[in-house]
């Protein structure tokens, strides 16, 4: 349902930003290796390089370096311009954003506002079934119907009112919109060339973006390889001229690359083992606080899981500080709320059991599972993607549950790609889950427990907590939004649709030759134009 906006109740705000943005800013005096090649591990095979489909964080890394929405995020996390060279809003619900006159595809064609309305449409068409269509289409004028079916892909909020510049509505006040469009799903893409390969437009060779990079090679499994894109609009200020990601899903193995110098990043290290290397590479290890969350789904269309009380006392009983400081032993920070620290929008909201002493939490547990009729010997399936953390948290969960509650946890380990699709799929009981947000607003994890969102892969519905949502981002005082949108999320998580475990950190080793990562990115959204190697 559209909501009806006071203009006069909210200033129309104007935000503009002129001038080109430098790629890599390179500290003075610094000497550059002749050789400017990136090898970095990425976790895990992407699902897609079609930034309409793509999901995971995997994917989304190297569709930084191949697409380039609207806006960017720099090396520090920061909104700055990207194909738009500035934008204001002119109304609570309308963005007008000036597109620079020379951004290029790779193939060397313009980039022009009516590529933004092809691609955006596309994003949110349910022909595409992107799994993040509801998610960004909620905040796009007639977007969440669109990707519903119920109105034509022509009626969408986005439109070019000439070559070089792009209108967009939103369906309510949308205060981060220029962060929000800085994920590429929100980005053009070159119609010929989809309608041309189809579904192969993806692949080396026929793939055409408007990123820095372009598509070389991928090895499904092995590696994906990206080159500068001399088309590309700032392309005297990219310094790399290839970068290469490996899907290494095997932590230790990662750090053994690492370790020998054939890798110069990696992606994450195992649990359990950060002080060690710590001591060992104090100047290559970095860690940073991210505005994420790793939490457990509950299968909520599951039989075993319909009754509150069960998937209440399997929460209570995780003991987070013990799983924060004796198993990853990382930094990350115990969380009990779907809202975590740092983010813009809304409150955490602890559970009240959380201050309890783990007896009586465990006491209580135990009583509300006999008042479910769940008894001990009980046998849960727990699904995740093969990783030695995620092995190493399940592990701890399962004894959690065993040696309190009696509870059996079966686990069953598999490629992320086929977790990913499960998960959608609801062929599982519960599942590992992790969510690193797309912009900074409470509105990005709501959408994991939002009935209408395609990231609810739990399936649970609080449609009183809905309208809360609803009336919250029809709000334009930001005090009385914060205030519906902290309501909502606590009130779903009531529902227990969710078990939070910890807000995300990412310690990683990077060789002390790559230059412009910085630890101030909160979402670790980074692209590898703002990177660097020095001379070694």
């Amino acid at each position: 349902m559209q909501s009806r906006i006071n203009l006069t109740a909210v200033a129309a705000l104007t935000l503009a930003i002129a001038g080109p943005t430098l790629a890599a800013i390179i500290p003075p005096g610094t000497v550059l290796n002749p050789t400017q090649t990136f090898i970095r591990s990425n976790g895990s095979e992407p699902e897609s390089m079609d930034p309409a489909v793509a999901e995971t964080v995997p994917a989304n890394q190297i569709l930084r370096d191949l697409f380039e929405g609207l806006t960017a995020t720099d090396t520090a996390g920061k909104t700055v311009p990207g194909v738009a060279e500035s934008w204001k809003q002119t109304n609570p619900t309308t963005w007008v954003f000036k597109l620079r006159t020379n951004a290029k595809f790779s193939n060397g064609d313009p980039v022009t506002a009516d590529d933004f309305v092809y691609g955006i449409r596309r994003f949110v068409d349910p022909k595409t079934a992107s799994p993040y269509a509801t998610t960004f289409g909620v905040f796009l004028l007639n977007g969440l119907e669109i990707a519903q079916g119920k109105k034509p892909t022509s009626e969408l909020g986005v439109k070019a009112l000439d070559k070089h510049t792009l209108e967009i509505k939103t369906l309510d006040p949308v205060a981060f919109l220029p962060e929000l469009v800085s994920n590429t799903q929100l980005g053009p893409v070159h119609k010929a060339t989809i309608e041309k390969w189809g579904k192969e437009w993806v692949k080396p060779g026929h793939s055409v973006g408007n990123g820095a990079f372009v598509l070389k090679d991928w090895q499904v499994n092995n590696r994906i390889v990206v080159e500068k894109n001399p088309q590309y609009w700032d392309a005297a200020n990219v310094q790399l001229t290839k970068v290469t990601y490996l899907p290494i899903e095997d932590q230790f193995a990662d750090i053994k690359l690492w370790e020998s110098g054939e890798t110069d990043y990696v992606y994450q290290m195992p649990p359990g083992v950060f002080e060690k290397y710590k001591a060992q590479y104090p100047k290559e290890l970095r860690n940073q606080a991210i505005i994420g969350l790793r939490y457990y789904d509950f299968q909520t269309k599951d039989p075993a899981f319909k009754d509150v009380r069960v998937r209440k006392a399997l929460s209570m009983v995780i003991d987070r500080e013990i799983l924060s400081k004796r198993v990853t032993a990382d930094g990350q920070a115990p969380a009990y709320s779907l809202i975590v620290a740092g983010v813009v929008g809304a409150d955490p909201t602890p559970y009240e059991w959380s201050t309890w002493p783990m007896a009586k939490r465990v006491a209580e547990a135990k009583k509300l599972l006999a008042e479910a009729g769940v008894k001990p010997g009980t046998k849960y399936t727990f699904s995740y993607n093969t990783s030695d953390y995620h092995k190493k948290m399940a592990i701890f969960a399962a004894s959690e549950w065993k040696t309190k509650l009696g509870i059996i946890l079966e686990t069953e380990a598999m490629e992320f790609k086929v977790l990913a699709k499960k998960r959608h799929d609801g062929a599982y009981q519960i599942g590992r889950q992790g969510w690193l947000a797309d912009y900074n607003d409470a509105t990005t994890f709501l959408a994991l427990v939002r009935c209408d969102s395609d990231q609810n892969t739990n399936f649970y519905c609080d449609r009183d907590a809905e309208a809360l949502i609803q009336k919250g981002t029809q709000s334009a005082d930001p005090v009385k939004r914060k205030a519906l949108l902290t309501e909502a999320s606590k009130k779903i998580m009531d529902g227990y649709p969710i078990i939070p475990l910890l807000q995300y950190s990412l310690p990683r080793l990077i060789k002390p030759y790559v230059g412009g990562y910085s630890e101030l990115n909160p979402q670790d959204h980074y692209r590898s134009k703002d990177f660097y190697i020095i001379k070694h």
